[in-house]
């Protein structure tokens, strides 16, 4: 591609989000970003896989944090703000990606290129989706998805002057349970060739 594109993709949990977001980065021929960021972070900062991964995209902990103008001791914060810095990065480097979550959308809300997603999905929908994915019953997947839509709600609202989710803030939002995931793929590959030819 000729010019840069970053597509941002932010999901509801069990909407199939993040399998939409990897089969636009295949089909464009863009490097994909998602929590795996987190492995060059943790060996360019030196610092445990694992440690890294308890704190990914988790607001941080109000009673536990404090914060004295920019620095924080917030786990989750650094992490946030490690997370920002590697994406601007990407960004500085002329390179296109499709990026799953983290508040790229509003990191990169001044790039040109930037093409912002959220997927959501039926209630219905989801609940199978991660079913089918985790083998936990009904009970246990409702409770999943709550907990991880909260985690991802309340980090995003803390690092983002907009609101998750409000439809006023992304370029496209589509529900994946309307068309299935392949159908989707397509909508949004439509949309963004459309803006690319612009």
């Amino acid at each position: 591609m000729e010019k840069q594109i970053i597509i941002a993709v932010s999901r509801e949990f069990g909407s199939g989000g993040h399998a939409v977001a990897e089969k636009i980065a295949e089909d464009l021929g863009l490097a994909f970003y998602d929590r795996k960021m987190l492995d060059e972070i943790a060996k360019e900062k030196n610092i445990k896989i694992e440690y890294l991964e308890k704190y990914d995209e988790k607001p941080r902990k109000i009673i536990l944090s404090r914060r004295v103008g920019n620095y924080s001791n917030s786990i989750e914060e650094i992490l946030a703000e490690m997370q920002f810095e590697y994406i601007a990065k990407k960004a500085d480097s002329g390179e296109s990606f499709v990026i799953v979550g983290r508040c790229a959308e509003t990191v990169l809300k001044d790039r040109e290129g930037l093409i912002s997603i959220f997927i959501l999905g039926d209630r219905e929908d989801k609940i199978k989706r991660v079913q089918e994915r985790t083998g936990l019953d009904r009970e246990q997947t409702i409770a999943k998805m709550k907990r991880h839509d909260f985690n991802r709600k309340h980090y995003h609202n803390r690092h983002s002057d907009k609101k998750w989710g409000d439809s006023r803030n992304y370029d496209l939002c589509v529900n994946s349970s309307k068309l299935g995931l392949d159908k989707t793929v397509e909508v949004i590959e439509a949309f963004i060739k459309a803006r690319i030819s612009e």
